[in-house]
């Protein structure tokens, strides 16, 4: 018997009594077939890929580059009445590009090329959400016109325009006893203790939507 046979038991034995061979099903006795799934050739269209190459050549080690990445995973909704329609209207959604810190991979500015199918009116209603999002999350998006060539020094200084609004976070603190509201989330935080660390044993306010936003405050 070779090592990536399977012996079919009872069931195999009595199933093929009636003439079912169970081989036909992908030659193993767990019957799954292969799966129809095959590696796409189009990842990044022509203009995504030309862009792509130059976005890099600008940035260089600066900035990590994200291809493709899904709003949900960009972004959450705070818990409340609510937030399943709000996590809804961004599912499959996606932002082209995503720049990111290299060292801790924290978003700092979205990128999305812009061709003639952002012309029609439901994709303007669309990129009007993503830009709604964006502005909400306090993270920049840069739209630029998809072409064939784009130049090095001009992808440089729109990045750089775009990132020099970038908003910096604040990490407040408190004395009073006050349950503090996030300043990020606007939710009433959850008076915690450090598990581990430096800080170990110490107590703090997190946010309630950890770990999706690590907002703390001091007690």
């Amino acid at each position: 018997m070779s090592e990536d046979s399977e012996p079919l038991g009872c069931l195999g034995f009595i199933l093929k009594l009636f003439g079912i061979d169970l081989g036909q099903w992908g030659g193993s006795a767990s019957g799954m077939a292969r799966l129809p799934y095959r590696l796409r050739d189009d990842f990044l269209s022509p203009a995504e890929l030309s862009f792509y190459r130059v976005l890099q050549a600008a940035v260089g080690d600066e900035w990590a580059i994200c291809c493709k990445v899904r709003l949900a995973d960009l972004f959450f909704v705070p818990r409340g009445d609510g937030d399943t329609a709000h996590r809804n209207r961004i599912d499959r959604k996606h932002v082209d590009f995503l720049l990111c810190d290299p060292r801790t991979m924290q978003p700092r500015l979205g990128i999305e090329l812009d061709d003639a199918s952002h012309n029609r009116v439901e994709r303007q209603e669309r990129d009007k959400l993503v830009d709604d999002v964006f502005d909400a999350a306090e993270l920049p998006l840069l739209r630029i016109p998809a072409a064939r060539t784009y130049q090095k020094p001009q992808v440089i200084a729109l990045v750089k325009g775009a990132l020099a609004d970038t908003p910096r976070e604040s990490l407040p603190e408190t004395t009073t006893d006050a349950v503090p509201v996030c300043p990020k989330c606007g939710v009433p935080m959850v008076r915690r203790t450090a598990s581990k660390g430096r800080n170990q044993g110490a107590e703090f306010w997190g946010c309630a939507n950890y770990p999706h936003c690590r907002q703390v405050v001091q007690v």
